[in-house]
């Protein structure tokens, strides 16, 4: 299935900007709030259901030996009569 981005924003941000950016979304995921992301000229707003499947990963990219690029990415995604994979996840 092709992807289509409908946002997309990134830059450089000081940890304290992101956790604020992350208590955000999770407030609003909390009170079942929709979510609208802006930046610049583009907006979208998403109203994630009551149960979607929630994936984090972290990642290394780059070549085998040397210095790469390390991310954890967090992804809230949802389709029409998908069931999520049962499982527990603990950030410490």
């Amino acid at each position: 299935m092709p992807e289509e981005v409908l946002f997309k924003s990134e830059s450089a941000q000081g940890r304290a900007s992101i956790a604020s950016y992350l208590r955000e979304v999770a407030d609003k995921l909390d009170a079942g709030d929709a979510i609208t992301l802006t930046a610049g000229g583009q907006s979208v707003t998403l109203e994630p259901p009551a149960e979607p499947t929630f994936e984090v990963k972290a990642e290394r990219e780059g070549p085998t030996e040397g210095p790469g690029e390390l991310s954890i990415e967090f992804e809230i995604e949802w389709d029409e009569g998908a069931s999520g994979e049962d499982g527990s996840l603990t950030i410490e």
